[in-house]
């Protein structure tokens, strides 16, 4: 190349062959060629520590050095000066050893040219260059080699070991190289490893592949970089791999798909739960959303995220939540009850129980809501506490009833006898003995309708078809209510059989229909309906009254002002009304309650206010068909028949006594249950039946009843009380007695169950 500068140091002690290098050249325009002669090893080497110089040109018969030592010198002192060696024709063989040791290239004296020896300098210092290049790229690899993880070796054809970089496997390089993957590693890992090399040597494409190495320290895992070695004439020699241990990373892989699948396992079960569960950010946008809380929302997770809660579930926000918010940011946690809309608009009663969810610094990131549908919990909570109450009340009110029973007996009694006595009484004194009579009937039969609120009525129980019981009562509404109030029936005639009182489930559907036509001053529909309804468990759950099986549900319903939501819980109390004064006793519905429990059943009310009420009567079904009343029996004339009379109350006791001796019958009396067992040991062969009260002093009537049935087992007895439990009457069938009067009685009454107890 024109203006190119050759720096050339000539070691040569022969002055002869300077000269003619010299000349050399000269020839050479094209190159300008600085040489620096000198004669001796020394003074070239004292050169070179100094100066840099392009090329050496170096004749290995100094005087002071002599042979491939002379080479040998040159080249460790400086090897990054390219070398040719000048020999002599005789000495081409020392000069191929030197260039076997780092020489460039050589020249024979005698067959240099000008041209010859600049072609050969300059392919010295490109030869030279490209591997001071190819030597730093080396250095370089090597330092990156020697600061990573990445193990480099290469295996021959039969893959042994031929170069190893950075052993692996727990292995130094010497104790690898020459041998298989057998040799070093148990055999399971060797034959997938060599398998994996066996492919690249036989299709010449390389792999990459993770694979696990054991060995006595622990299963390693490494990602391995497969490539096949080829010569010159492109052939496959072996395989060169690389491969790093990757054991930490898979480690951390392995925990990361352990930590996914639990995350995705808890994201399952958040989804099985029933509870609705939902995340929201600070500013109350919903993140997370679970089928739970779709199922009892409605809205789908699509629908629901980013949405504002409180725009979600309130049409206006109660001052609740916000309260709740500052609670939960500030302590952590808040628990509580909402009412929340669903989708279609239905309230719905949740527990609520909020978590602050924080951020890996502390701050507050979210807030977790797990909430808990409670409606119907509290609906039959509310029905528990109304059951109780209504017990509570029953409870009060039998204890009540009882002394009025016992006070209502003789005048009901006296006020019957009294026209007996004085058959001639004047007008006036017949019409006074009247009202007694019929005032004393209303008052006891007010507080019937209390002991049916309060332990239900017994009755006589038949099977009925209350198919008939409804037509009947719908005739004498339609003859009896106003012209403004229209009565409808629907009544299946499949409609199933229950066992039951006729006159007492005709006093329920009566009062009832008075109920719905006080609600309707200014007319509308009445309507009475009865169905066949099987109930399930699911049913049962949610009514705490109901049992599974059949029943007959009979509605009731009006189209009237309706029940205030507030008066709805109190509705069967005794003596709850919301009429006017003089306009009702507050008595109908609480005895509809009574009677219907008394039948097993239970009655539910729904009302809108100016809407309507209706209530549904729910009896349990039997099995059988309908049994037909017979005519009530005569009272006939008694024959001189003792009664042994048991009471505590003496006005009880004496118009007892002289009613029974009005009509033929011999009475003796006795004022508790040990005064009754020694008159009846007395008289026992005069003694046709005991008539028995069960609320005695000294001796209860169930005590002195079983003693009187040790001293006779056939004896008869009449049992009598103004109230008595399931317990009593559960304990007076044990003792074989099946007849009981509730007080008060009628003297009709009275001698027809006499009359049926002699028969």
């Amino acid at each position: 190349m024109a203006g190119e500068i050759i720096k050339v140091l000539l070691v040569e002690d022969n002055p002869g062959d300077v000269l003619l290098l010299e000349e050399f050249l000269k020839d050479v325009t094209a190159t300008v060629v600085e040489l620096k002669p000198v004669e001796q090893l020394d003074e070239a080497l004292s050169y070179l520590a100094h100066e840099s110089f392009d090329v050496m040109l170096l004749d290995l018969s100094l005087p002071d050095s002599q042979g491939l030592e002379t080479f040998i010198r040159a080249h460790n002192q400086a090897k990054s000066t390219p070398i040719i060696v000048l020999t002599g024709i005789n000495d081409e063989n020392l000069a191929l050893r030197a260039m076997q040791e780092g020489a460039q290239d050589y020249l024979v004296k005698g067959q240099v040219t000008g041209d010859l020896l600049v072609r050969s300098m300059r392919y010295a210092i490109e030869r030279q260059r490209i591997e001071d290049a190819l030597r730093q790229s080396e250095e370089r690899f090597r330092v990156a080699l020697k600061n990573s993880p990445i193990f480099v070796f290469n295996q021959d054809l039969e893959l042994r070991y031929t170069w190893v970089y950075n052993p692996a496997f727990g292995f130094t390089a010497e104790e690898m190289l020459g041998k298989r993957d057998s040799e070093l590693i148990p055999l399971e890992s060797a034959h997938h490893l060599t398998a994996l090399k066996l492919g690249v040597l036989v299709t010449g494409v390389g792999t990459r592949d993770e694979v696990s190495i054991t060995t006595a320290q622990g299963t390693r895992y490494y990602d391995m970089t497969i490539e096949p070695l080829r010569n010159e004439l492109q052939q496959v020699i072996g395989i060169t791999c690389a491969c790093i241990d990757i054991s930490e990373r898979q480690a951390a892989l392995q925990e990361r798909k352990l930590a996914d699948a639990t995350i995705r396992e808890q994201a399952a079960l958040l989804d099985i739960a029933t509870d609705a569960i939902l995340v929201r950010d600070l500013e109350n946008k919903i993140l997370f959303w679970n089928k739970g809380a779709e199922k009892l929302y409605g809205w789908s997770a699509a629908e629901a995220k980013a949405k504002n809660a409180s725009e979600l579930f309130y049409d206006e926000e109660p001052p609740q939540v916000a309260a709740a918010l500052v609670t939960v940011i500030s302590t952590g946690k808040w628990e509580g009850d909402f009412t929340k809309l669903t989708k279609t608009g239905k309230e719905v009663l949740v527990s609520s129980r909020w978590t602050l969810v924080c951020d890996e610094q502390g701050k507050p990131k979210s807030i977790l809501t797990v909430d808990t549908d409670i409606t119907e919990k509290k609906r039959l909570e509310a029905q528990l506490f109304r059951a109780q109450r209504l017990e509570s009340i029953g409870t009060l009110a039998s204890g009540i009833a009882h002394d009025l029973n016992n006070i209502l007996t003789p005048i009901l009694a006296g006020a019957q006898l009294l026209p007996l006595k004085f058959p001639n009484a004047d007008e006036r004194t017949q019409h006074l003995l009247e009202i007694l009579e019929i005032n004393a009937k209303r008052g006891a039969d007010l507080v019937k309708q209390v002991l049916s609120f309060a332990r239900g009525v017994e009755g006589k129980r038949i099977n009925l078809q209350i198919r008939h019981l409804i037509v009947e009562v719908s005739k004498v509404l339609k003859e009896t209510l106003p012209k403004s109030i229209q009565v409808s029936t629907d009544v299946p005639q499949d409609l199933w059989i229950v066992s039951g009182d006729s006159t007492q489930i005709h006093q329920v559907l009566m009062n009832l229909c008075v109920n719905a036509r006080d609600a309707m001053p200014n007319g509308g529909t009445l309507s009475i309906s009865a169905k066949n309804l099987f109930i399930d468990e699911n049913y049962a759950r949610m009514n705490l009254e109901a049992k599974v099986g059949p029943y007959i549900v009979i509605t009731v319903s009006d189209t009237g002002v309706g029940i205030p939501e507030e008066n709805l819980d109190r509705i069967f109390e005794p003596f709850f009304t919301t009429k006017e004064i003089g306009q009702g006793t507050g008595l109908g519905l609480s005895t509809v309650l009574g009677i219907i429990k008394s039948h097993s059943g239970f009655v539910n009310v729904y009302s809108d206010v100016n809407i309507g009420t209706r209530f549904q009567v729910y009896l349990p079904a039997v099995e059988g068909r309908e049994t037909h009343s017979i005519d009530e029996s005569k009272v006939l004339t008694a024959r001189g028949e003792m009664i042994l009379i048991v009471d505590d109350e003496p006005a009880i006791q004496e118009i007892t006594r002289t009613s029974l001796e009005t009509h033929n019958y011999k009475t003796i009396v006795a004022s508790d249950g040990i005064e009754a067992i020694a008159v009846y040991a007395k008289h026992m062969d005069r003694v046709s039946v005991v008539l028995m009260d069960l609320m005695l002093p000294s001796l209860d009537g169930v005590t002195a009843i079983r003693t009187l049935k040790k001293i006779n087992p056939d004896v008869k007895i009449i049992a009598t009380s103004g109230l008595i439990s399931s317990q009593k009457m559960e304990a007076l069938a044990s003792s074989g007695v099946t007849t009981f009067l509730p007080k008060p009685y009628t003297i009709n009454e009275l001698l027809l169950t006499l009359q049926k107890v002699m028969s």
